[in-house]
Order: structure tokens, then sequence, then C-alpha cells
């Protein structure tokens, strides 16, 4: 079920209270939908108009917690593989994180343990999804706000393994990858050259700001220089299918969100 060859350009995460902005934004190719804050059966009427001029929507969601101990819940797989049909989606994605434990949320997207058995139970979690799901599954790296003192893979050594395991495609998040650089001294190119690109499916950026010396990636602020070499850099070394703007409260004028797209179209040609 590969997800690599589908061309989708480039894209904004669709939120409600920009609906019509989406709408009118020239140059939109794909958007990307918060699959929780939809309801299959009673679609935004926004997102049916996108949908009858051929963009493409993707589901994302952020519930989903492959990275948990337990299976992924089988209403949770349902109502993703709702999402997917009544949209006509490419693709889903999801996270590669754990978000709740003993039916406890954690309300954050938390690392995983990157060990050989962590990745055993989350190949077999991956798997249950794909099954579940009519159309294929790529998973995001997450800005990580800790990591396991147990480690014994680096993100893009577990991501590869899991990919390589299970055929999942890859939703490569640069400003996670950026993110993750300041916090907690993880090279952002590092990781790209270890990242299994060839099975990349689209890519994230995302705005932040820094304060007190921690990066802080909100999706409420124009990309950073910084985070759009990093996207630079990938397209150096891939030509991703598809790279999508999140941008999440705080929302800019029009002209501001299209000029953001603009900048993103250069850091992709300086690739």
């Amino acid at each position: 079920m590969a997800v690599v060859g589908e061309r989708l350009g480039v894209g904004i995460g669709w939120r409600p209270e920009i609906d019509l902005t989406v709408e009118r934004l020239p140059g939109v190719d794909f958007v990307e939908v918060i699959a929780e804050n939809i309801r299959p059966g009673r679609l935004p009427e926004s997102l049916r108009v996108l949908r009858s001029r051929g963009v493409p929507v993707i589901p994302h969601g952020v519930g989903l917690g492959v990275g948990g101990a337990e299976p992924p819940d089988p209403a949770r797989l349902a109502h993703l593989a709702a999402c997917a049909e009544a949209l006509g989606a490419p693709l889903v994605s999801e996270h590669l994180a754990f978000v709740r434990a003993g039916g406890l949320e954690a309300g954050h997207l938390l690392p995983v343990p990157r060990t050989r058995r962590a990745l055993a139970v989350v190949t077999e979690n991956v798997r249950r999804a794909q099954d579940a799901l009519p159309v294929p599954l790529a998973l995001e790296n997450v800005a990580a706000i800790f990591g396991w003192p147990e480690d014994e893979m680096t993100e893009a050594e577990f991501l590869g393994e899991l990919v390589a395991a299970t055929g999942v495609g890859l939703l490569v998040d640069v400003a996670n990858l950026y993110t993750n650089q300041v916090n907690l001294g993880l090279p952002a190119v590092g990781a790209l050259d270890a990242l299994p690109l060839s099975e990349l499916a689209y890519v994230h950026v995302a705005g932040g700001h820094e304060h007190g010396g921690v990066w802080h990636d909100t999706h409420t602020a124009h990309v950073s220089d910084e985070i759009l070499a990093v996207l630079s850099e990938l397209c150096a070394r891939v030509d991703p299918p598809g790279v999508l703007l999140e941008w999440d409260a705080d929302y800019p004028s029009d002209a501001a969100l299209e000029a953001e797209l603009g900048r993103i179209r250069e850091a992709m040609a300086r690739g």
C-alpha cells in the first residue's frame, strides 16, 4: 500500500476558521483536515466545495496513538476509514506517538521509546491500522518534549525500520525536526540523511517562536528562515510529492497566508 508517487503540490491545513480563505487562496493544490474535527456523514460545505474542484483532502489524525502499548482503538480506526472514504482521500496520515495509557489521555503527542521492544509493538499497531484503512497510511515525526533514557535508536533509524517492516509512508514535519534540533540537540539535517525519504508521502511546514532558548512549535506564526532552510535541504535530497503549511490559530490575512505559500515554494526551488 505505497503512498509514494501521489503528486499533491503545495497545500494548507484546512481549519473552519479560515474555510473561505482556503477556498479563495490561489495555488492551493491540496488540503489536510484534522480527522477528529469532522463527521464523515456531515462534511463541512467548504470541504465539499474543494472536493468538487478536484482538490485532494487528506484526513490527518491526532488521537490514534500507534505508539502506545495497546492496539489502536477500533472505533478511532473506523472513524479514520470513514473520513477517508467520505473525502475520497488518497491517504490518511497520523503521528508516530503515544497519546494515552491505562485509559488516561496525555494531552500531547509523546515520543515513542526508541527500543527494539517498542518497535515490535509499534510495527504490529501500524499493521492493524493499515488493515483497517481503505487507503495507505503515512506517519509523522513529532516534536519531542523529552527523550527516553533507554533509547537504542535515533528517531530516523526507528522510522526507517518501521517503514521497512510495514511499508507505511512517511510524513516529514521539518518544523518538528528543527524543534528537536533547538530543544534536544538533534541535528535536523542529520535526520534528513537517515530518514527513508524514498517513502515520503508529503511534508509539513509550520511556524513558531523562541522563548528562553526553547523553540515553541505553535503553528501560529510565519515560518522561520531556519525551518525553510531545513525544507530546502530536504528538497535537495528528494522531490517531495507535497508540502503543506500548518497554521492553527491567530490567523493572519489572506495576503499573509498567500505570502507564506510563496515562501515555501521559493524554499523548495532553492533545494
